[in-house]
């Protein structure tokens, strides 16, 4: 069995629709997918309805936002369950929080000369239903032609340290974790940074997370096999993910998979 439990489509900050999404999976050979975007179960019913009778399984997912520290911190939500009341006002408080804080960022480039419309913002998202996210700006100034390419504009523009950046505070990590509980999901720490994952992991564990995301396509700041004792220590699932946005970072859907071996105790809990 092929999985990739962390893809998003335009929903969030993807580039491809959750259909599309669905067709390249399965033209990639997977087996299981978690459509898992940002703040947003919009995509799900679509993927799911697409996926409707061919070989491809839709886990619900969603990723959500919070902030710890200064620090932006995900955490995966997956088998949840997408009509649940506390995914919408989270997903209409997103909105509303991640349009006041693209408009910050945009005025913060302003002052270093560098003009962004709010038409060229919302030609990149497509849909005024879809919260802004940091691709959308990059997107839009690589179009603009301040950027040779979307990992150039973070690096050099709206990276985490650059004088743009404004970090995105909808919640805190114990709260977005409580949240997927209660929407009876299995909480997931998504590529958790190397310094504060011994600080916050103890926090997140009483909150109630159920697990981690250990396999990544890109090597992330924590060594796998770190990733994996914290997961023995605090009986945690593991997970893992390709976090595809779409075919412009150079890969395809089944380039990067996980085996349901590696995530078998993931998959129990979701009776799979």
């Amino acid at each position: 069995m092929k999985l990739d439990l962390h893809v998003h489509s335009t929903a969030s900050d993807g580039t491809v629709p959750p259909e599309e999404v669905v067709d390249r999976a399965i033209a990639g050979g997977l087996d299981v997918l978690a459509l898992a975007d940002h703040d947003t179960i919009a995509g799900v019913r679509r993927a799911i309805r697409h996926a409707r009778g061919r070989r491809l399984h839709i886990i619900p997912a969603i990723e959500m936002s919070s902030t710890f520290e200064g620090m932006d911190i995900h955490i995966l939500g997956y088998f949840v369950d997408i009509e649940s009341a506390a995914f919408h006002w989270h997903t209409r408080h997103n909105l509303e929080r991640r349009d006041a804080r693209m408009s910050e960022m945009v005025e913060r480039l302003a002052r270093q000369g560098i003009t962004i419309t709010r038409e060229q913002l919302d030609e990149q998202r497509g849909s005024a239903e879809v919260a802004f996210s940091r691709p959308h700006l990059a997107r839009a100034l690589v179009k603009a032609g301040y950027a040779r390419g979307v990992p150039d504009a973070f690096a050099r523009l709206i990276g985490n340290n650059s004088p743009a950046h404004v970090l995105t505070q909808v919640a805190t990590p114990e709260e977005v974790t409580e949240t997927v509980r209660n929407a009876g999901g299995i909480p997931v720490w998504a590529h958790p940074p190397a310094r504060y994952l011994q600080k916050l992991l103890p926090r997140l564990v009483e909150a109630g997370l159920g697990g981690l995301e250990v396999y990544r396509a890109s090597r992330g700041s924590v060594p796998v096999s770190r990733l994996e004792s914290a997961a023995r220590a605090h009986d945690l699932v593991v997970t893992g993910g390709s976090d595809w946005h779409g075919p412009e970072s150079g890969s395809a859907l089944g380039d990067f998979f996980v085996t349901g071996e590696e995530v078998s105790s993931f998959l129990a809990f979701g009776g799979m």
